[in-house]
């Protein structure tokens, strides 16, 4: 059996996470197995991962005097095939101590187009990105801006440079009648036009101006309301915002929610006006159920699978936006589009099992 590092994880399940778990879940077990490194006291799906057989390695942050100490022992006591890196270049110490013990496949994974983080993270990029050939032998990303922003040009025209699909398990996400009348019952909904977004909620995805665009669909729809779906940082920011445009009654906040498969059933129509994306796995699943996305025109344009996709210019008011939304109501038909993105590479079966392969062939 081949054995994979992999860090990552964080106690956020947010869409690095579902992609990890998505392959994990689905690899051959009995021939790769996967292991994990964090510096977070809990890890998203950590129950999930220990039943699936996977050893949690806790380590101190980087900064502290034990971080070092504790890379040693983990690699010298153990035998690793392949590192799976999927963050950001100033976490390459993971692939430099591979290196250093040998291990033959070391892959950084790009999973966004932009930094996320304050000025200080930023350039930590750009002073890592220098030595990215040094300690990677492969060199991943899960769309061609999230590739353009990690990687040179001569990175992306080499052989160690690929694509790696952020594939679902397809059937799952597939548009049920019968689910969408028990969900929409279940959050009370039944009779009303529901806006729906899943997403972290943080600046990256633009959820204040979602808002303003709900207001605007409100306007011309009173039955409409807003699920939110997801934590984060600007969660505070959003509820003043809401309560500002006395909109509490129409917008709830769900939080995290295991059951996303589901939810998107509900939805009427899903905004997704991003800054920046790398590639959204919602946008994989939103597709596979139907469900009416208008995203914004910053997301790459391998974003679009489906015709259920449409993109929408972050210049334009939320009034556009909002009338864009409704001038469509009337002539979409809901329908799964499983077909149309298992053709595309995004059938989580077929994907791990090249991710199976590549580690076997080493």
């Amino acid at each position: 059996m081949k054995k994979v590092l992999v860090y990552g994880m964080t106690a956020n399940p947010t869409g690095v996470e579902s992609v990890i778990m998505n392959y994990y879940k689905h690899i051959d077990r009995s021939r790769v197995q996967f292991d994990f490194i964090s510096c977070c006291e809990t890890l998203a799906y950590e129950q999930e991962i220990r039943e699936l057989g996977g050893e949690i390695y806790r380590v101190t942050p980087k900064r502290k005097k034990q971080f070092r100490k504790q890379l040693n022992e983990i690699f010298q006591n153990n035998s690793y095939d392949a590192v799976w890196v999927n963050d950001c270049f100033a976490n390459l110490i993971y692939l430099k101590y591979a290196k250093k013990y040998g291990v033959k496949i070391r892959i950084i994974h790009s999973h966004n187009s932009h930094n996320m983080g304050n000025l200080g993270q930023g350039i930590k990029h750009k002073i890592c990105k220098r030595f990215l050939t040094k300690y990677a032998t492969n060199f991943w990303a899960c769309g061609e801006l999230a590739g353009k922003y990690f990687y040179s040009q001569k990175i992306r025209r080499s052989d160690k440079y690929k694509i790696i699909n952020n594939a679902i398990d397809l059937n799952k996400y597939a548009f049920n009648k019968r689910v969408r009348e028990q969900v929409r019952k279940e959050l009370g909904v039944t009779e009303n036009f529901v806006v729906g977004h899943v997403g972290r909620l943080h600046f990256q995805k633009n959820q204040e101006f979602l808002i303003d665009i709900f207001a605007e669909i409100k306007k011309r729809e009173p039955s409409a309301v807003l699920l939110l779906v997801g934590q984060g940082e600007e969660k505070q920011k959003l509820v003043n915002k809401v309560k500002a445009l006395n909109l509490d009654d129409s917008v709830k906040f769900l939080g995290l929610r295991a059951d996303v498969e589901r939810l998107l059933q509900a939805f009427d129509v899903m905004p997704f006006p991003s800054l920046f994306e790398g590639l959204s796995v919602v946008m994989i699943e939103g597709q596979a159920s139907g469900v009416p996305i208008y995203a914004s025109d910053t997301l790459a344009k391998d974003t679009k699978i489906a015709d259920n996709f449409v993109f929408c210019s972050l210049k334009d008011p939320a009034k556009t936006w909002a009338e864009k939304i409704m001038s469509d109501r009337d002539n979409f038909k809901r329908k799964s589009n499983v077909d149309e993105l298992r053709k595309a590479g995004y059938d989580i079966n077929t994907e791990a099992e090249k991710f199976t392969q590549f580690i076997e062939k080493g």
